[in-house]
């Protein structure tokens, strides 16, 4: 890639599209296409066409989603169905029609079977039922997969579909409606470490900057109360703080720092192609050629929650409520591929939480 390409990163200002804008420029690139949501719907077929037409991007990054975690992908399952297809359809169909040299699409292991063998590998994908809770937005991203390798095997395009694993880093999405399990755990924790030490000032400032259902700064304290109390965060009958997290706490999960997944989409984006992927072929048939991203290295849910716990200072008590859903229990990458092309992630768990919690005391003390 040259330095002066013109790059659009679909999904700039999101945690991955984010620290890929961030690894690009420290490599030395300089000409980006940044659009906000508010100035291009990518989930509008003529604004996208348009927006193709006019700018004609060399390179593509698509990290645009619409993503949440298991409460707003059960709730919300019309929306993240149609507006994940939406997108990769609009990007991807006029990346070709505007003759892009090369696309990255970004997906998510949630596309592989509920019961798949663990670690998940690549050839896993369609072997049997995705779980309930997410399948929706893994069946948009299994199309934007098939999508990706059906351009390349018609038309000659050069479109590589990643699968990154449960992601976290600056610029997350700390909405306790809508995140992912590992921003809410460090978000509702924090916040009862500051009920703890009845430290309204902190609490206030951040329901300023991220109200929950329209509680903010400017409500009462009954109903900033009542609304942590909704999401977990309330006094016990001690008089002790708890913080009531979602299932039993067993699931295995493997977390992957955002920067390193910006390092991965760099390195794939400069140095792999499609031609690269279809070196094992079954008969005359092409499957399978997404990669995913990674670190092959699992922890269980309880014990990310006791990590943040001493990182963040709080001495309450964390309760798994065990009438919630766990979702899958094991969803470990299997990343040999991604090993074998030449790249490896270096945060692990612990560097990652320390740097995003100090990153999010400095964000609220901005």
């Amino acid at each position: 890639m040259d330095k002066n390409a013109k790059i659009y990163i679909a999904g700039h200002r999101g945690l991955v599209g984010s620290a890929i804008l961030k690894s690009l420029q420290a490599k030395g690139y300089t000409n980006f296409v940044l659009k906000t949501h508010q100035e291009l719907d990518l989930t509008n077929q003529a604004d996208v066409a348009n927006f193709f037409e006019k700018e004609k991007p060399e390179y593509v990054i698509l990290a645009a989603a619409k993503v949440g975690g298991i409460i707003a992908n059960n709730t919300y399952r019309a929306q993240f169905i149609y507006e994940n297809m939406m997108i990769q359809n609009n990007v991807i169909h006029q990346s070709y029609i505007n003759g892009v040299k090369k696309l990255v699409f970004l997906g998510s292991t949630c596309i592989y079977p509920k019961e798949a063998p663990q670690p998940m590998s690549e050839d896993a994908l369609l072997t049997s039922p995705l779980e309930y809770t997410n399948e929706p937005y893994a069946i948009a991203k299994i199309a934007g997969i098939k999508m990706c390798e059906s351009y390349n095997l018609q038309y000659g395009t050069n479109y590589i579909a990643i699968m990154p694993t449960n992601l976290y880093g600056p610029n997350d999405n700390f909405n306790l409606e809508t995140s992912h399990v590992l921003p809410a755990m460090l978000r509702k924790i924090h916040l009862g470490k500051c009920l703890e030490q009845d430290d309204w000032n902190t609490i206030l400032k951040d329901l300023s900057l991220r109200p929950i259902e329209g509680i903010s700064d400017k409500s009462a304290k009954e109903e900033i109360l009542a609304i942590l109390a909704k999401y977990g965060i309330k006094r016990d009958a001690n008089n002790i703080i708890e913080i009531e997290l979602w299932g039993t706490g067993k699931p295995m999960r493997e977390f992957l720092w955002s920067e390193d997944m910006a390092d991965a989409t760099v390195f794939i984006m400069e140095t792999v192609n499609f031609l690269d992927l279809t070196n094992v072929i079954k008969g005359n048939e092409i499957r399978n050629t997404h990669v995913n991203v990674g670190t092959g290295v699992e922890v269980s849910i309880a014990d990310v929650a006791n990590l943040i716990k001493k990182l963040v200072g709080f001495s309450g008590n964390l309760c798994f409520n065990t009438d919630k859903p766990d979702g899958t229990m094991r969803k470990l990458t299997d990343v040999s591929k991604l090993n074998s092309l030449g790249w490896k992630h270096t945060v692990n768990v612990t560097e990652g939480l320390t740097t995003m919690y100090m990153w999010y005391n400095e964000y609220i003390r901005e």
